[in-house]
């Protein structure tokens, strides 16, 4: 569950991607705790990322959806978003979350849209708007994210960043 098989990229993201030696689906995965409640990421671009999750396993003692769970969705889906937007010689940080649920969900599949409202040199905001399978949305969030320059630091947790533009230099 999680895993990020057939998600579809921009060719031109890919290539710049590839030419850096950096596997682009696995390096813009839902990561360890979006694997663990089955976050699969369908569609990623700087203009529009989707992505769906299961309700079952990611409900609150009531049986319905819980907001956390909508939220680490809307989270990784406008980080994914302000990562591609900033490229590869940036490092996507969420600064701002928030989150309106309007309706409960108990069973299916969630699928959360991410498109961007401002997308500038230093931060990126997305809207991310999650529905049932009825097309009804469930939660409306808004992520806002720092976009910093890769840094030495980050070389254990981006592939190749030691041959990123900027990687020398400290970090925020």
């Amino acid at each position: 569950m999680g895993e990020q098989q057939h998600v579809k990229f921009p060719q031109e993201v890919l290539d710049e991607y590839a030419s850096l030696g950096v596997d682009l689906p696995a390096l813009f995965s839902a990561g360890h705790l979006g694997n663990r409640m089955g976050v699969q990421i369908v569609e990623a671009s700087a203009e529009k990322v989707v992505g769906t999750m299961p309700v079952e396993g990611n409900t609150q003692p009531y049986g319905l959806l819980h907001g956390g769970a909508s939220a680490v969705l809307a989270e990784t889906l406008g980080s994914i978003g302000s990562m591609l937007h900033g490229g590869v010689s940036k490092i996507a940080v969420g600064v701002d979350l928030n989150c309106t649920h309007h309706r409960g969900a108990r069973s299916g599949l969630v699928t959360g849209v991410a498109t961007p409202v401002h997308r500038g040199r230093s931060t990126a905001t997305y809207e991310i708007v999650i529905t049932d399978e009825q097309d009804k949305r469930v939660c409306t969030a808004r992520l806002t994210c720092l976009l910093r320059d890769v840094t030495a630091k980050d070389a254990g947790s981006v592939p190749n960043a030691g041959s990123v533009p900027n990687a020398g230099g400290s970090g925020a």
